[in-house]
């Protein structure tokens, strides 16, 4: 009795400090999750409630932009066909999502592993990453016709440059002395790719790939309005031309829920891959 009621006091003492900082650290946690679904909502619900003030003070015509309840609305009688035309904008966006940043992998790897072809194509690259995407578009419609390829095609071009640059970043920027140490331990390439460099090159890739999340399905929009009778970018040009400004808008929230999309698997992939959280670490 005696030996007990002396060790819990101390045991109380020696965990009451670590408690209330972990206590701390769980509430300021919990408040900057709360911050990041709260501030996002006002900001679209900012946005919305302007847009309708904008259109009933001015007076917008409704052929010049809509309510956003007319948007609704839209959204709800056209569901079918807007979910119709989603289809074939999502298939060409995850195509040359998947194309262009594996092809920006396997070409990082390779520049990291050879300076002299990296030297050699690296401003090839971005020169041709410098020609606009409205003018490359009509060149590939020209040379794969009007199917879904040229529209893969192009949105893997969108996902590839991001991902080329931040790849070979990120494959480059290894700690020197980990790098000494893996040879000193005799370490493979492979090893030393696989251990040290790929590992290290994930948080860069995976801010590259958010990028390209969301430039993919412009890429696909940007294929279908230069040849294609189906898509999401087919009916912005079809709403544009016939002065459908609530189905035009409705569009363009397809596109941008697509994106937003897109967007959050990346970010769930990236938060189920790499467990490490840098905002965590601070505190």
């Amino acid at each position: 009795m005696t030996t007990s009621s002396l060790d819990t006091p101390v045991a109380v003492l020696n965990q009451t400090p670590v408690d209330a900082e972990y206590l701390k650290w769980a509430a300021a946690r919990r408040r900057r999750m709360w911050r990041r679904r709260i501030l996002p909502a006002l900001g679209i619900g900012g946005l919305l409630a302007l847009w309708w003030a904008v259109i009933t003070i001015f007076e917008v015509k409704p052929f010049i932009a809509p309510s956003p309840w007319a948007v609704v609305e839209t959204l709800y009688a056209k569901r079918a066909v807007l979910l119709d035309n989603l289809i074939p904008t999502a298939l060409e966006a995850a195509g040359g999502f998947l194309l262009g940043n594996l092809a920006a992998i396997i070409i990082a790897t390779i520049f990291v592993h050879n300076k002299t072809l990296q030297d050699i194509f690296f401003p090839v690259v971005l020169m041709f990453n410098a020609i606009p995407l409205v003018a490359k578009a009509p060149v590939l419609v020209l040379i794969m016709g009007n199917g879904m390829e040229p529209k893969i095609t192009i949105a893997a071009l969108v996902c590839f440059f991001p991902t080329l640059v931040n790849m070979v970043r990120g494959l480059e920027s290894v700690n020197p002395q980990a790098m000494e140490l893996m040879r000193v331990l005799s370490a493979s390439k492979m090893e030393i790719f696989f251990r040290l460099r790929l590992l290290n090159a994930l948080p860069y890739l995976f801010s590259a790939l958010r990028i390209a999340a969301s430039m993919s399905v412009i890429g696909a929009v940007v294929g279908e309005w230069v040849g294609a009778t189906v898509g999401i970018g087919a009916m912005i040009l079809q709403a544009t031309f016939n002065f459908d400004s609530p189905l035009l808008y409705a569009a363009i929230v397809m596109s941008a829920t697509l994106s937003g999309l897109f967007f959050l698997l990346v970010t769930v992939a990236e938060r189920l891959i790499i467990r490490w959280h840098p905002e965590d670490a601070s505190h």
